[in-house]
């Protein structure tokens, strides 16, 4: 509840979580920076400092995850009706940026180590902080993965598994440091190396994947097959075809989608359905139907179903042909129209072509209208 006793809506609480985890995930790595870098500076140790700066392009990452959530939690307006969400993807970006440069820059530094080789010096309390680290770290990831699979935070989900692997890098610094203790084989640079590496993978891997976000993905199947089920859950529903998911940011769809009527319905009873239908789909998924297309079917006209029979085993024949739907005849007006899904092994005008040569031959009386469709959404 907020302070005038209005219930926070699952956005405000999302926001909430996503900061409080983040703060956290500061505070901790603000403290293991600074812990690792007295260690690594008095032992003379360049992988236990590379692994301090890790920590603290965490601690920076977290900053910058607090804001784009801040941001991407303004209202609406004007110039931007569909609210700030997408600003999530950018601080991403920026996050991603940011773990690359420390990698590159671990990297440099841990070349110029391997060249001109220190020995470092550790004692038995620094080796006994690390340990703890790699205790922290993994708590730590643990905590804030689960945070970021509860409110759907890729950021905090990213962060989290980035934590569990720090501890995994933090637990090959202490290797190194017990085995010169050990053996007095220093191995400490290439140990800093190794963590460069994976640093910068990593930094490559969170670009990409915001990348493919802001780009444009294929939508969920899970949400995409639960929407087309509460579509044609109404008897009215022959089919559901066109299902395209617009993202606003994260847990914010908009969506449009063509329903298969019979053409024997009213205006009025089109709207009462489509009005049902986006209330259904709303409440049970959160994503809002902007838009919903109609296609007519033939009823009480049996040479109209033959003739579509016909016509479904001819394009069907084609691998490249995903799906026929939208068929209506029209035996009066010799007027035939249908849409057809392209796979993406095949360019649509190359198909159109195809089908158009093969379907005037068949009903050459016919005026044909073909429309293409992408693969966007699993179709069934």
């Amino acid at each position: 509840m907020t302070d005038n006793n209005i219930p926070e809506t699952a956005e405000e609480n999302r926001d909430k979580v996503i900061i409080k985890t983040s703060i956290i995930g500061i505070l901790a790595n603000l403290f293991l920076a600074s812990f690792k870098a007295v260690i690594g500076i008095v032992s003379n140790s360049i992988a236990v400092i590379l692994d301090a700066v890790n920590n603290l392009s965490d601690a920076l990452s977290s900053v910058i995850t607090i804001v784009g959530t801040k941001l991407a939690g303004k209202q609406p307006d004007k110039n931007h009706p569909f609210g700030y969400g997408r600003i999530e993807y950018l601080s991403a970006m920026i996050v991603s940026g940011i773990v690359l440069y420390a990698g590159i820059t671990s990297a440099v530094e841990s070349v110029k180590k391997i060249i001109t080789p220190e020995k470092p010096d550790y004692s038995p309390v620094s080796l006994i902080i690390i340990a703890v680290a790699v205790v922290i770290k993994i708590i730590l990831g643990k905590y804030v993965k689960k945070q970021g699979e509860k409110v759907n935070s890729g950021s905090l989900v990213a962060s989290g598994s980035d934590a569990m692997f720090d501890a995994i890098l933090s637990a090959s610094v202490l290797g190194s440091a017990i085995v010169f203790q050990l053996s007095g084989f220093s191995s400490e640079a290439y140990v800093g190396a190794l963590i460069s590496v994976i640093i910068v993978k990593s930094g490559i891997q969170m670009m990409i994947e915001t990348l493919n976000e802001i780009l444009g993905m294929r939508a969920d199947k899970e949400i995409t097959d639960e929407i087309k089920r509460l579509l044609s859950s109404e008897e009215e529903v022959r089919g559901v075809y066109d299902l395209i998911m617009y993202n606003y940011g994260p847990d914010k769809y908009y969506a449009s989608v063509h329903l298969e009527l019979p053409d024997t319905m009213t205006a009025k009873e089109i709207d009462r359905l489509t009005r049902k239908l986006e209330s259904k789909v709303y409440k049970a998924t959160g994503v809002i139907l902007a838009g919903v297309g109609l296609y007519s079917y033939n009823t009480g006209n049996s040479e109209a179903a033959l003739i579509q029979r016909d016509v479904q085993e001819k394009v069907s024949a084609h691998d490249w042909a995903v799906q026929v739907h939208g068929f209506y005849l029209d035996i009066e007006t010799k007027e035939m129209r249908f849409d057809v899904v392209f796979s993406f092994d095949i360019a649509p005008e190359e198909g159109l072509a195809i089908l158009y040569e093969e379907m005037r031959k068949a009903y050459p009386d016919y005026d044909i209208h073909i429309l293409p469709d992408l693969d966007v959404s699993t179709t069934d």
